[in-house]
């Protein structure tokens, strides 16, 4: 006991010194506490992302081997936390986004399988890593303030909000709430007595209590419920002789798990499977870039507000804010030879600095907990055979998203109009892709037409005419 205790103190004392937790105003077992946390808040990405980019979430089949995405996913996450806890030293984890991986099947995959390339999935994975690569030389070499400006802060919180809907409409639709309709494409599923139906508002109205009640872990918590629910009328209704109907198709891909623990599924079908080639084509560039906006504003806004929120700013900026990028693109790049995509920091570390963390001993935690959860793959994989435990999840986080629509100038119809094309565009195309272009290419023009033209910066022109370009002649040609 006496060798157990004396190990315990040395270990806090090199932690106190590493990430100067007096100097903060903070201990050990607050960084850990806060970073169990922030695991809990966002560990819903672990059964979401394998679901998404195997696309098992929507019964289609991207090429994507499920487990391997499960290690994938849990190993970039602990290396982009990692990375970001002991380098740039900010109580911020970091995962594969939400949003960037609906992009990734509903936007890259599409047009890399119209060019004809015999493995959609790799050209795909192609274009995260030289977005991420691109990412670190901005990063390396300060260029990234010319990439901000060429987004107004209106369109900023139009993609925002547009992913919003567009991840809460997906979700309706795999909770079984809103089925396709041959006369109006969409419409409001009658069987709201249907297992799937059930399972689905048992997840979401338990989901919804339990973060406003601000409890820890609200979706994890909520999806674990809606799984044991979801075992018990799998069980039961063969037993009642109950026909699972029309409005309970779902039902029938649930699979329970045999085991609890396994050991992590091998990596190796996805492991630097990326076609970097592919990506430098000419159809695939424009994404490579669209890529990139959308990991350095998801980042650049998680920085700031959860630096705000642990008083970490310093004059208005951001100490070692170019640690903080740099752990980000090499999390993006490390993510896609892993086999998953772009990897970003996450808002939801916000909780995490509710409870005290201050530090990248936060980071830490969750990368080690991170890892922890690779053994627990028979469950995830239970978790992303049945859709509506998931979708719950997707309709809250879509929710959230929605907090920025207000700083969009709406009393300017030159900043109104381009934004509102953005966020109504990214769900009615279903694609992330297809609605900023449509806003990014309405921008400048709008500008000029009100005679405005001084207020654009090249970088708007420029990026205007690229994908317009896109349009008419590369997109035209492969959609």
């Amino acid at each position: 006991m006496v060798e157990v205790w004396w190990v315990w103190q040395v270990g806090v004392r090199v932690l106190e010194r590493v990430f100067q937790l007096r100097q903060q105003g903070t201990s050990v077992k607050t960084e850990v506490v806060a970073g169990l946390t922030t695991f809990l808040t966002m560990s819903y990405i672990i059964f979401v992302q394998p679901a998404v980019l195997s696309g098992s979430m929507f019964g289609l089949d991207t090429g994507i081997d499920f487990g391997a995405v499960t290690t994938a996913t849990c190993l970039a996450a602990a290396l982009a936390s990692a990375i970001m806890g002991l380098y740039a030293r900010y109580p911020i984890a970091q995962a594969p986004g939400m949003g960037q991986n609906f992009f990734f099947v509903f936007s890259i995959l599409p047009v890399a399988a119209a060019t004809g390339h015999p493995e959609p999935w790799r050209a795909a994975l192609g274009v995260i890593f030289v977005s991420g690569v691109l990412f670190l030389a901005l990063s390396l070499f300060g260029l990234r303030e010319r990439l901000i400006e060429a987004v107004s802060p209106s369109m900023k919180a139009a993609l925002a909000a547009g992913i919003g809907v567009f991840i809460a409409f997906i979700g309706l639709q795999n909770g079984g709430l809103i089925v396709k309709d041959p006369a109006t494409a969409v419409a409001l599923n009658p069987a709201f007595t249907s297992p799937d139906l059930l399972i689905f508002f048992l997840g979401l109205g338990l989901s919804a209590v339990l973060y406003v009640r601000k409890v820890r872990g609200a979706l994890l918590w909520a999806m674990a419920t809606a799984l044991v629910a979801s075992l018990a009328l799998h069980a039961a209704l063969p037993a009642l002789g109950s026909d699972l109907g029309a409005g309970s198709m779902l039902m029938t891909r649930f699979t329970p798990a045999r085991e609890l623990f396994a050991t992590p599924p091998s990596i190796l079908p996805t492991l630097l499977r990326m076609d970097i080639l592919a990506a430098l084509t000419v159809e695939l560039l424009p994404l490579v870039l669209l890529v990139l906006f959308m990991d350095l504003f998801d980042t650049l806004g998680t920085l700031v507000a959860v630096s705000q929120s642990a008083g970490l700013m310093r004059d208005g900026k951001l100490p070692r804010i170019k640690r903080a990028l740099l752990s980000d693109a090499v999390g993006t790049v490390g993510g896609a030879c892993l086999g998953t995509s772009t990897v970003t920091s996450y808002i939801e570390s916000v909780t995490g600095v509710e409870q005290g963390g201050r530090t990248g001993l936060v980071s830490v935690v969750v990368a080690i907990l991170f890892l922890v959860a690779l053994p627990f793959t028979p469950v995830i994989a239970m978790v992303g055979s049945y859709p509506p435990i998931t979708a719950p999840a997707l309709v809250i986080v879509g929710a959230l998203m929605m907090r920025g629509i207000t700083r969009v100038q709406w009393d300017d119809a030159t900043e109104a109009i381009p934004a509102f094309l953005t966020f109504v565009c990214i769900p009615l195309t279903f694609s992330i892709a297809d609605g900023l272009a449509l806003g990014l290419i309405a921008y400048p023009v709008l500008k000029i037409a009100a005679g405005r033209h001084r207020e654009l910066n090249r970088s708007q022109v420029v990026l205007a005419v690229v994908l317009a370009a896109y349009f008419l002649f590369l997109r035209a040609n492969v959609g």
